[in-house]
């Protein structure tokens, strides 16, 4: 028991974390200071940042692609030492998920040090070890997830580990290839990801279920709103990485005077466009934007009606705090989009938003956990 709770207490530290860091990363990303670095995990060959006029004036001679903005850079480097905390507390977790498995701990502590060397080797240019040393450091974990004889709490606490290694290397092909919409997306949906592990980890272990059986039905339903939330997350994820936020302009529920502007959906989810391109500023036309930011609003439709009547539910069945929680999440998670829009896409407002995903993501997450079937 003391094990246990040691664990879920580790996860829950995590996944105040891991928020902080997803939120701080929105602010870098939306404060478009996301290339501010253009090496990793150095910034300008720096631990930190350059901050000097000298340290200023070698940096712009050893980058003159990108000149230091240090306003900028010092926020991209410091989301970086936050994730690289985060590495090092879903490490601690994974070994304490897995203690008195001396064979678990020492496959553990070897995907640890594969993804120090992969680091050291792709600051080396060695890109083939690199990826090699990577690709040991991810399937170590899922291979002790898989063979570790304890309850699913556990199992997930070692599989994150190798989810945050992987996050790692997202966000560093974020910025080695220069803001591909797809990897940006990837790496906003590999951050929740990482939250949602580590939340199910930490209520898992210290919340027990009390489902009565008229309560159980509600589990499905939170898989599915869980399910519905994801998809829209990584629409919107998909509206900012290709700056196609303000699309339709200030018009709401219109889209650039129109209920129906042209569109481009054919061009605006081509996942998958070859390397070498800055996307920086976005490289789609307005057509192409506009059907990004028409599908996100037909997906925040969809999840509103599901998870509003997944609410209202639990309402029914015996839940009315949780379920007043998630209603009022739903509701100023849309009146935080719709704000974002008519209001221009201020930067508090936009990064609430993201904050307010997590938030009733996390909430759905308590959902499913209280209403699991205990065996």
């Amino acid at each position: 028991m003391q094990a246990s709770s040691a664990t879920g207490r580790l996860a829950l530290v995590a996944a105040i974390v891991a928020f902080v860091v997803i939120v701080f990363g929105a602010f870098v990303r939306l404060s478009d200071a996301g290339l501010s670095c253009p090496d990793w995990p150095t910034c300008y060959g720096k631990a930190t940042w350059p901050g000097h006029e000298q340290e200023i004036a070698h940096a712009n001679a050893a980058f003159p692609q990108r000149p230091v903005e240090t306003h900028k850079a010092w926020r991209e480097q410091v989301h970086r030492m936050l994730a690289g905390s985060l590495g090092t507390l879903v490490l601690a977790i994974a070994l304490s998920a897995a203690w008195r498995r001396r064979g678990a701990l020492a496959a553990l502590a070897a995907a640890a040090v594969a993804a120090a060397i992969g680091v050291v080797l792709y600051m080396k240019a060695a890109y083939v070890a690199s990826t090699a040393f990577s690709l040991v450091a991810l399937a170590l974990p899922f291979l002790v997830a898989a063979r570790l004889d304890r309850p699913a709490p556990y199992r997930v606490a070692v599989a994150s580990f190798a989810v945050i290694v992987f996050q790692a290397m997202l966000g560093m092909w974020t910025v080695t290839w220069l803001l591909k919409p797809i990897v940006v997306m990837g790496h906003l949906l590999g951050g929740l990801l990482t939250f949602s592990l580590l939340a199910y980890v930490a209520l898992g272990l210290l919340m027990r279920s009390q489902a009565t059986p008229a309560q159980r039905p509600l589990h499905a339903m939170a898989i599915v709103s869980l399910v519905l939330l994801s998809l829209q997350i990584a629409l919107g994820g998909w509206t900012s990485a290709n700056y196609a936020a303000l699309a339709c302009g200030a018009d709401f529920p219109q889209c650039a005077g129109a209920w129906w502007p042209q569109t481009d959906f054919g061009e605006g989810f081509v996942l998958w466009r070859g390397i070498g391109v800055n996307y920086e500023g976005g490289v789609l036309d307005a057509a192409a934007r506009a059907a990004i930011q028409i599908a996100h609003r037909i997906g925040a439709l969809v999840v509103f009606g599901y998870v509003l009547a997944t609410a209202l539910a639990a309402w029914r069945r015996g839940l009315p705090l949780l379920a007043a929680t998630i209603g009022l999440l739903l509701c100023v998670q849309v009146g935080l989009g719709i704000a974002n829009v008519m209001l221009l896409l201020p930067l508090p407002v936009a990064t609430a938003h993201n904050a307010g995903a997590v938030l009733l993501l996390l909430a759905l997450i308590v959902l499913l956990v209280r209403t699991r079937r205990v065996a």
